[in-house]
């Protein structure tokens, strides 16, 4: 009903803001990711998505059509509701939810709070062959050739150095991408760090 709304960010918090459009507040139910985007910004432009139910029409808002497409097809998913989806799009970038589904990489989906084995299999089941579809290159955003555990390890290392969660998991996949062979957690650091520094 709503492809988008354009105004003032009258409020704003992690979770919704109130965007003032023509005199009339729009309560959004927002992920961080575009809480984050939108930082700073007193004016914006936020893409929608209207759910009505019974008892209540809730819109969701987000800063990029991407992410909502994403939005959309989650909440397609059996068994997973607006809240859960997200909160998919609160703790993952739309580009991890593609490569975790792709990938099949359940563990990755259930690492978000709420997500159970049933639910993160249901979420690549239902999507894998669309977002194939979509992007046939997002393999190429999997760190299929490195082991997990080193990936994760890297991650946590660089995170406790101070870095930006965010930035960390780029350069790292950037490493990967580039050097599908590295295979130990200290030179995926040592190259994930001169990344970072450019």
């Amino acid at each position: 009903m709503y492809a988008y709304l354009k105004g003032e960010i009258t409020y704003r918090s992690p979770a919704f803001i109130t965007l003032e459009v023509n005199g009339v507040g729009y309560h959004v139910n927002i992920p961080l990711s575009t809480y984050t985007a939108l930082q700073g910004q007193e004016r914006s432009t936020v893409y929608t998505h209207l759910i009505v139910k019974e008892d209540s029409h809730t819109l969701y808002g987000f800063a990029t059509q991407v992410e909502r497409g994403m939005f959309v097809q989650l909440i397609g998913v059996t068994g997973v509701g607006a809240t859960t989806a997200q909160l998919i799009l609160s703790s993952m970038t739309v580009d991890e939810v593609r490569a975790a589904v792709i990938g099949e990489q359940a563990h990755v989906l259930q690492k978000v709070k709420g997500i159970g084995a049933k639910t993160a299999k249901q979420i690549i089941l239902d999507l894998k062959s669309k977002l194939t579809k979509e992007a046939p290159d997002a393999p190429s955003l999997l760190p299929s050739m490195v082991n997990n555990t080193v990936r994760e390890e890297a991650l946590s290392a660089l995170i406790s150095l101070g870095f930006n969660r965010i930035a960390v998991q780029k350069a790292i996949d950037a490493v990967i991408r580039d050097n599908p062979n590295v295979a130990r957690v200290e030179d995926l650091i040592k190259f994930a760090l001169k990344a970072l520094a450019v």
